[in-house]
């Protein structure tokens, strides 16, 4: 009995911890014979600003509680997104959901976040530092969003790729610098 208040306290302590930020809300109206029945989308981005991030919406006919029920539902569905040196993505990716489209680039020390709205939600609320990202297509904050976890979802570690090939993480590091240099080589000669 002694084990339960302490796993709650611990369960609130990490949700105190954790970065919301509201993306958009929206008020739809409902004819009904006695005029306009008003209610209110939300959708809200969470995370703990150091690898966990999660996305929700909800509806309601108060502001407040359809922020309640999207910040529920994105505690409810965070993922843990790998970074590099805890700052950036490990690579260049892609997402799609609908005709909403992103590109997520990684980015050197310095570069900032490099994104606008919804993406810009993401990744703080990521922990993000250095990324560059570019929405092709649909502007829409829902179809955005969804791309951005359906490009996050790919996402691939270095440990996480050699753990899958058989090899050490050394190689594949090593790989990266050596293509790097080769193509470096390649432009200086050419």
């Amino acid at each position: 009995m002694a084990q339960a208040p302490t796993k709650r306290r611990r369960e609130s302590r990490e949700e105190s911890d954790l970065i919301e930020r509201l993306v958009s809300i929206n008020r739809v109206a409902k004819v009904v014979k006695g005029g306009r029945r008003f209610g209110f989308a939300a959708i809200v981005v969470v995370g703990d600003g150091n690898g966990r991030v999660g996305h929700g919406s909800g509806k309601a006919r108060e502001v407040p509680e359809a922020i309640r029920k999207a910040t529920d539902q994105a505690k409810t569905t965070m993922v843990r997104v790998p970074l590099r040196e805890g700052r950036t993505l490990h690579h260049d990716m892609r997402g799609r959901y609908g005709a909403g489209r992103v590109i997520l680039r990684a980015a050197p020390a310095g570069t900032g976040v490099i994104a606008g709205g919804p993406l810009r939600a993401i990744f703080e609320c990521l922990g993000v530092q250095d990324v560059v990202s570019k929405s092709v297509g649909s502007s829409n904050p829902h179809n955005m969003i969804k791309a951005a976890f359906d490009a996050l979802a790919k996402t691939a570690s270095p440990r996480l790729v050699a753990s899958r090939r058989g090899i050490k993480v050394s190689q594949i590091t090593g790989q990266r610098g050596s293509t790097e240099d080769s193509t470096s080589q390649e432009s200086a000669r050419g």
